[in-house]
């Protein structure tokens, strides 16, 4: 199952999962696109089943049907991609609240309930991969981008912790931390136009095939590229309020 799978990273995720001859359950709200992806996939001639199960998870009801699938022990997954998330961007104070707060639901509580409902039904089996997408933007405080990049850390800290505790239990927990992406995520956020340099960003298929081999290593925490790698490792043991300090002044020239 592959989660905001209509576009972006998840559609490279679905498209590359269905190459190697995996079936597939795509989620997202587009119910046109999740029906395009299908027809691509068919077009490529991969002989795999597309399930399209269309559903806005930031309301309980479909997030519900969604984990009912997700565990559903008749029709097992073996492979949960927590992909689906949004970001928004702007000062918190300026920003209306339900977008925020619908932020958070997509971001973490559909995060976690689907990670719930997967690991409980694998862990019977004794098998399956759960890979939360997370975010470099999680590791450090970003203002501008404050509700984000805590739904981020978030599933960051989660997702080592539930690792620890899949330990043991034929269970992998796989995390990957993508930086800058060519999605449609940077005009959802409302960045897009902004001066970010052509070298801090990644294409999503090479992300996607990046993010499907830490899967299938149990790699607790992947961070994909050279240089988010090289970023992450030398800011990582800098004082939090030096990092603090540059991340504001970056953002505010984005």
């Amino acid at each position: 199952m592959v989660t905001g799978a209509s576009s972006g990273i998840g559609r490279e995720i679905a498209l590359q999962l269905a190459a190697e001859r995996t079936d597939l359950v795509v989620v997202a709200r587009d119910t046109e696109r999740l029906e395009q992806l299908a027809a691509d996939i068919a077009k490529t001639g991969a002989t795999v089943r597309v399930e399209v199960l269309s559903a806005d998870l930031a309301d309980p009801g479909q997030l519900a049907t969604v984990e009912a699938r997700v565990a559903d022990p008749g029709r097992p997954i073996d492979l949960l991609v927590n992909n689906a998330g949004f970001g928004t961007y702007g000062d918190f104070a300026d920003l209306p609240i339900d977008g925020e707060e619908r932020e958070i639901r997509v971001n973490v509580i559909a995060l976690v309930r689907l990670a719930h409902a997967a690991f409980g039904a694998m862990r019977k089996r004794g098998e399956g991969t759960i890979l939360n997408v997370s975010s470099v933007a999680g590791l450090q405080a970003t203002p501008g981008n404050a509700t984000y990049g805590a739904t981020k850390a978030f599933v960051t800290s989660f997702s080592e912790a539930i690792y620890g505790e899949a330990k043991g239990t034929g269970v992998k927990v796989s995390m990957v931390l993508p930086g800058f992406t060519r999605t449609e995520f940077q005009d959802r956020a409302g960045i897009e136009g902004r001066k970010i340099p052509e070298i801090a960003w990644m294409d999503a298929d090479k992300l996607a095939a990046s993010a499907l081999k830490a899967a299938k290593a149990g790699e607790p925490f992947h961070v994909p590229g050279l240089l988010n790698k090289t970023l992450v490792g030398v800011t990582r043991p800098l004082p939090r309020s030096l990092v603090r300090a540059v991340a504001a002044r970056l953002t505010r020239r984005l």
